[in-house]
């Protein structure tokens, strides 16, 4: 675990990137597009049902069939993109339309036209087709976005401090949007305009990403097909990866899905002293609660993807040694919270607020991860499938994100939870299980991916992708 297994490139190709590329890649899927996504996640269930007037049981089957789907096309998007050789560049190509895609997107599912108000079917419909050209366009922007930057430099270094950035803004740019959307809709006037503005400034960033951007390093024989996923999936050193990346998404989901109801359920009911409150102090401490906590969390968040993965990533030097420490520390800090957590609501707060500035960057530290596959791909098949090997971590990640979603609800339902019964009412059973949610179950999350990279399976051919990556660089300048 010690050894300097830090790939190298040949000294004549520095592999260094204009500040120009670095700020539009950090503000592409990261800048615009991520408000949007921030805006969607925190209120477009509430956008549906309050304004659309659709129920809760309906969009459930709308979100369901459409995460489905999203997971489905992730790997087709990304046989598509390494099939296709368009003039404009396999890559840079897409940043050119999708964001334009995006902001017509936009602009059609957060409408109410009259004509579908008559009917439920047709609200359904109208949300179903509309979220699930979402989905697809997300994919179509985020899978080539991600494969640009090993084509474009070999140095392991640079790659880092691009990725280090763009979570830097990722994790801004979700603070604001998940903040104060209903300050900013009040000043736009309504959720469509916000979300065009929040399109237009993806458009810019895109559209500047595909100015600044080059495909230099590319392999020739890009051939296969359906294949091109094989290419991937046969090689065993892959799937320990793969589990990897389902992991990361499972501990951030888990981080934020449940606090709230570890602030909520835990923290609001020792706050509340039913002897001298009355009714309105009840709820302000509540919600006080909530809100002091995931203050906490949103800002450890922050911290996280801002200060602290760049300072791991300058000391450990590579993306597996910074996953491998910054899990060591959640994990320690979880078990700490799991056995003592519930003693004092500040001393909780601080603690987590600390667990997630280390563990927050898990969700960014796997895309350095997946340029390691990239190459390690390219090493074992001679073939530039940036795309396939990001729409797999795609997937992977969406595998994870729906294990949070209904694993999360699955464990608070055998043990008795039950929503109906408030703060006050449940069940101690379903307290020990929110506890268990909120810092246990991460924590095993976490000890898996630590496993996972004590034994990392690329890096014993770091070396041979060093010297590959050497030829690369000298054949361009040749």
């Amino acid at each position: 675990m010690a050894e300097n297994t830090t790939p190298k490139v040949n000294a004549k190709d520095d592999g260094k990137v204009s500040k120009a590329f670095t700020w539009f890649h950090a503000t592409s899927v990261n800048g615009g597009a991520m408000a949007i996504a921030a805006t969607i996640a925190s209120y477009f269930s509430l956008y549906a049902q309050e304004t659309v007037g659709i129920t809760a049981a309906q969009l459930a089957v709308i979100l369901l069939i459409c995460n489905i789907w999203d997971a489905i096309n992730d790997p087709m998007m990304g046989v598509i993109c390494e099939s296709c050789n368009p003039k404009w560049g396999k890559y840079r190509t897409w940043f050119t339309f999708t964001p334009i895609v995006l902001m017509v997107d936009m602009w059609f599912l957060f409408s109410n036209p009259s004509f579908i108000q008559s009917s439920p079917m047709k609200k359904c419909a109208w949300m179903l087709i509309w979220y699930m050209i979402y989905g697809m366009v997300v994919t179509a922007y985020t899978m080539p976005q991600m494969a640009i930057l090993p084509a474009m430099t070999l140095n392991d270094e640079v790659r880092n401090d691009v990725v280090a950035k763009g979570a830097g803004v990722c994790a801004l740019m979700f603070t604001i949007a998940s903040t104060f959307s209903t300050q900013l809709v009040q000043i736009f006037g309504s959720y469509r305009n916000l979300m065009v503005f929040y399109s237009i400034f993806a458009i810019i960033s895109f559209w500047g990403l595909y100015k600044t951007s080059e495909e230099r390093y590319m392999s020739k024989d890009n051939s296969g097909g359906i294949k091109q996923i094989a290419y991937v999936f046969r090689h065993k050193e892959v799937w320990p990866v793969i589990l990897v990346w389902v992991c990361a998404s499972v501990s951030y989901g888990f981080m934020f899905t449940s606090s709230v109801y570890y602030a909520q359920y835990i923290w609001a009911p020792k706050r509340v002293d039913f002897a001298t409150m009355d009714e309105a102090q009840i709820g302000a401490t509540i919600g006080g609660t909530i809100s002091t906590y995931m203050g906490f969390i949103s800002v450890g968040a922050l911290i996280s993807m801002m200060f602290l993965m760049p300072i791991f990533l300058k000391k450990f030097k590579t993306g597996w040694r910074t996953m491998l420490w910054s899990q060591i520390l959640t994990v320690i800090l979880y078990l700490i919270l799991f056995f003592t957590g519930r003693m004092n609501f500040m001393y909780c707060c601080i603690v987590s607020f600390i667990a997630t500035a280390v563990g927050a960057m898990v969700n960014a530290v796997v895309n350095i991860i997946v340029n390691d596959t990239i190459d390690f791909i390219m090493l074992k098949e001679n073939k530039q499938l940036n795309a396939v090997v990001s729409s797999v971590k795609g997937f992977a990640q969406k595998c994870g994100t729906t294990m949070v979603s209904s694993g999360m609800l699955a464990i608070l339902a055998m043990a008795k939870f039950d929503a109906q019964l408030g703060p006050f009412g449940q069940p101690e059973s379903a307290v020990e299980a929110t506890n268990v949610v909120r810092f246990l179950i991460p924590a095993m999350v976490s000890g898996i991916i630590i496993v996972v990279m004590i034994f990392y399976p690329i890096r014993k051919y770091f070396p041979e992708i060093a010297a590959m990556k050497a030829k690369m660089a000298e054949n361009k300048e040749n």
